[in-house]
């Protein structure tokens, strides 16, 4: 069996495209995962499946879901240790002490030209990123919500994103941690 960490995309934001994680849970056992857990409602999954291949276990959870709830989530499927590497890698030393301020965009791959002058261009003077290989590390002290580099990150890197603050990583690479 394989260990798997599903970050879901645009499930449960703003009113839209609600889907409770008790009802996610039952659709992934549905799904032929086992061991499901999930940890607050933004989408978040630890799991173990058969299937060894990400693309795979994408597909079949986003596929899952679209049937029985009529839309279609982005599905982005790390193994522990890509989470584990990225936490590894955090630039930021505040993310101990302020959570929240520290976020972790993890790319569907690296990206071949990320727009530096755009990224830089919309940054704050407290704001502070990093970009390594597929993630990309972001710093807002003044919150994630009213940053034009979190909004525009993605589109300014050119590849899909997820984030996830440093709470939740860390979290999930702790409940991951049992089945090794």
């Amino acid at each position: 069996m394989n260990t798997w960490i599903a970050l879901f995309r645009g499930i449960n934001v703003v009113g839209n495209n609600i889907l409770p994680m008790k009802e996610l849970k039952a659709l992934l056992e549905q799904s032929q995962c086992v061991d499901v857990q999930t940890y607050i409602q933004s989408g978040n999954v630890v799991f173990r499946s058969r299937l060894a291949d990400a693309a795979r276990v994408e597909r079949r959870l986003a596929d899952a879901i679209a049937k029985a709830r009529g839309f279609e989530p982005r599905v982005m499927a790390l193994k522990p240790r890509e989470l584990e590497r990225g936490a590894a890698g955090n630039p930021f030393p505040q993310a101990g002490a302020t959570p929240a301020c520290v976020h972790l965009f993890f790319l569907d791959a690296s990206p071949s030209r990320p727009d530096i002058d755009g990224l830089d261009a919309i940054r704050t003077a407290t704001e502070r990123y990093s970009l390594k290989g597929r993630v990309f590390y972001l710093y807002t002290p003044d919150g994630f919500g009213p940053s034009k580099l979190a909004k525009r990150a993605e589109r300014l890197l050119g590849v899909a994103a997820t984030a996830r603050n440093w709470r939740t990583v860390t979290t999930l690479i702790e409940m991951a941690k049992p089945y090794g």
